[in-house]
């Protein structure tokens, strides 16, 4: 079975930074779009970043716009989430997520989804 295990949550303060790395087992992701949600405590699980199968297109929330960057490892199909300028709001459980056609916002039912990884930022 395919297996999605994402790493590099934590603690971390205001205006501090984290990288989240996706690591696939199982199967190659090349030929999939690739992406991150988060939820918190209490609310719907929601869109942070995406990447499209080619790699070549991105998208991000309003929310993270200009502080997160989502890239992917062709080697090993890493997929990252480097979060910079982190606010208190940012803190929810990350999860990484693998379909084969789109992510997309409002839609949940995708194939392949991670364990989750903590992020917590202090004030």
């Amino acid at each position: 079975q395919v297996q999605l295990v994402e790493s590099g949550g934590g603690l971390v303060q205001a205006g501090g930074s984290l990288r989240l790395s996706c690591v696939p087992s199982g199967r190659t992701f090349s030929n999939y779009a690739m992406g991150w949600f988060r939820q918190a405590p209490g609310k719907e699980r929601e869109i942070v970043a995406t990447i499209s199968r080619s790699g070549g297109n991105t998208y991000y929330a309003d929310s993270v716009k200009g502080r997160f960057t989502i890239s992917r490892d062709n080697a090993n199909y890493t997929i990252y989430l480097q979060m910079n300028s982190l606010k208190p709001e940012d803190t929810a459980v990350y999860y990484c997520v693998a379909d084969s056609l789109r992510i997309v916002s409002g839609y949940l039912k995708y194939n392949y989804w991670g364990q989750g990884t903590q992020v917590a930022v202090s004030s």
